[in-house]
């Protein structure tokens, strides 16, 4: 490796914003840093999904902070992609001169939450030629509104702000910046120069790691990866696309409490230049299902296991009504319930979107839904994995008698809409799921329950939404009572055993989903002009429900199409196989990144179409 002074003309920073698209992820299960096809760490909050941003350039190119390792040359182009079976992630740059290859991956120690060390580590390694190459570190902590002083020795630099302490161990002299540090340095064939940026909790507790020490983590982070999807258990015909998808909920569970969040980023925009821009990075009660039905298909039952000890946590706690009940819609990774909503006005947003929030506003809204997710998981996972102790089920017990007595009010829905309460359709359908899975899980066990009551509730809710939810103009089921607008969320229908696939009505429905809310296999949630959500502007299409319509195809029997569909759907992956939210009107991927949710669905969409496929 040959040391360089920094040329006197340095590289134009980057101007724009990479599309949302150009990032790839790694992660060490307690949170994540999302990386551009440019070698630019654009998102890295330490130590917890939720904490504050230290580099947070995807909000603000400017003000938001930035962690880069990238050619002094212009000339040069890149490529990424992961380490096979891994989160490993290799972003390669190649000029006339050489090529050389930027692997970053953080380590995932077997030791306590609390031992664990919050590592992020940048092995740079020359393939061919000689490459000269620029490290660029300019933390902005507390999403920009702490300041912090840098300090920068032989070893490295240390970034100490009031709340947090960085180090940066460099085997390259760095020289400060205005408020971080830089270097230059040159690699040919097999050289390599190995970066490590570390959580402190003082400076006696900072490591030099040499080229030894980050080829041994290098080496046991692919083995815990390797060995971790090992055990899944799927053999069907999308194995890359759907072991991708399992690494990225992997990715996105926080290990010291096994939740999984929505999301691993905040803001990122539904629509360029508009208001929809919200915070994920808490967790779901919605997601239960679908996590543990994804996870339990693939035979990961610890994972199951860790996600059911946090769901049982919630609702083991204290006799508290929310406005949704017994239990809120969305919790922090450590369960707390306190998510208070606020923007950040100092920064722009992503391309100019603001508003950038922290927080999630929609924690305080009614919706009634959640406790179907919420008992069909308890219902898998019953089946699945570990029969439901008595302490449990008493608990399941209440809950569902407090959804007898309140099934039939109003709430915001699924989509979390802001233009007013509803009987929504898919909010009845889900508390019949809740009452259904219920029925069965003291069946099978002969567990007591006030049966004769759940069977009368569980009927009501059924006839209502037969008489009430279901359109005979449309010839289709609507998004709620008094209204002729379709929801994609009914979609969930066969999915859930409400319907047979086959019903007439449900095909009819299905007919006129495709003819309404679907765009070349995309599907919309609902047509927001015609339903109107409280919000301005449009947004893309949703890519789980994409995935749910691939299922609901294919369990019509409409095989061919829902392949067709479901192909299609695999384009609109970015260059590593990762899904944000939405899919926009040109194809780019809109919303935060990577969505846990759609990962899901793409996950039980395969496995159903495999099964009609044969």
């Amino acid at each position: 490796m040959k040391l360089t002074e920094p040329a006197e003309e340095q590289r134009p920073r980057r101007t724009g914003y990479l599309p949302i698209a150009d990032h790839g992820i790694i992660g060490d299960l307690h949170s994540v840093a999302l990386i551009g096809t440019d070698g630019t760490i654009d998102w890295y909050c330490p130590e917890r999904f939720d904490a504050p941003s230290v580099f947070g350039a995807l909000l603000d190119k400017d003000k938001g902070g930035y962690y880069r390792i990238t050619p002094v040359d212009d000339d040069s182009r890149s490529t990424q992609f992961y380490f096979p079976d891994t989160n490993l992630l290799v972003t390669r740059f190649l000029s006339p001169s050489g090529v050389a290859e930027v692997i970053g991956f953080m380590p995932i120690a077997e030791t306590t939450p609390e031992e664990h060390r919050h590592r992020l580590v940048r092995r740079v390694l020359g393939i061919k030629g000689e490459m000269r190459l620029r490290i660029e570190v300019e933390p902005r902590f507390d999403y920009a509104r702490a300041p912090h002083e840098t300090h920068v020795d032989e070893r490295g630099a240390v970034f100490d702000s009031d709340a947090l302490m960085l180090g940066l161990s460099s085997p390259v002299p760095l020289e400060r910046t205005a408020a971080g540090v830089r270097g230059e340095f040159t690699l040919g064939p097999t050289e390599s120069a190995s970066f490590v940026l570390e959580v402190l909790r003082g400076t006696r507790d900072r490591i030099s790691y040499t080229e030894e020490d980050t080829r041994r983590l290098f080496v046991d982070t692919i083995a815990f990866w390797n060995r971790w999807l090992a055990k899944s258990s799927y053999r069907g015909r999308w194995r890359e696309m759907v072991h991708r998808s399992a690494l990225t909920l992997k990715l996105l569970t926080y290990r010291p409490s096994g939740a999984i969040v929505a999301a691993a980023t905040t803001s990122l925009p539904e629509q360029l230049g508009g208001e929809r821009n919200w915070d994920y990075r808490f967790t779901w009660i919605r997601d239960a299902s679908f996590s543990l039905y994804a996870l339990l298909r693939l035979g990961f039952t610890e994972e199951a296991e860790a996600f059911m000890g946090w769901l049982t946590d919630r609702f083991r706690g204290p006799d508290v009504q929310h406005p949704s009940g017994p239990l809120q819609i969305m919790y922090g990774i450590d369960g707390r319930e306190d998510l208070t909503e606020e923007t950040l006005d100092h920064l722009e947003g992503y391309r100019g979107s603001a508003p950038v929030r922290i927080g999630n506003g929609a924690a305080d809204q009614v919706q009634l839904d959640i406790y179907g997710e919420l008992i069909d998981s308890i219902y898998l996972y019953n089946k699945y994995g570990t029969p439901i102790s008595h302490d449990a089920w008493q608990d399941v017990r209440r809950i569902i008698d407090w959804v007898a007595d309140n099934w039939d009010g109003l709430d915001e829905g699924v989509w979390e809409t802001r233009g007013g309460r509803q009987k929504f359709t898919y909010s009845r359908l889900m508390t019949w799921v809740a009452v259904e899975r219920a029925i069965r899980i003291a069946r099978q066990r002969g567990l007591p329950a006030n049966m004769a009551r759940w069977l009368e509730i569980r009927d009501a809710v059924y006839e209502q939404i037969m008489a009430r939810c279901w359109d005979p103009g449309r010839q289709a089921f609507v998004q709620h009572q008094d209204t002729t607008v379709l929801d994609a969320s009914v979609l969930l229908m066969p999915l859930v055993k409400f319907i047979s696939p086959t019903d007439p009505r449900w095909l009819s429905t299905l007919d006129a989903i495709k003819d309404e809310l679907v765009s070349d296999s995309l599907v919309y949630r609902y047509n927001a002009s015609a339903s109107p959500d409280g919000l301005e502007g449009e947004e893309g299409t949703f890519s789980i429900c994409s995935f749910w319509y691939v299922e609901a195809l294919a369990r019509a029997g409409r095989v061919d199409e829902a392949r067709l569909a479901f192909e299609k759907q695999l384009t609109y992956a970015n260059h590593l196989g990762l899904y944000s939210e939405e899919v926009g009107p040109t194809g780019e991927q809109l919303g935060n990144f990577p969505q846990a949710f759609t990962h899901l669905a793409l996950i039980s969409a395969a496995a159903n179409l495999d099964r009609q496929l044969g």
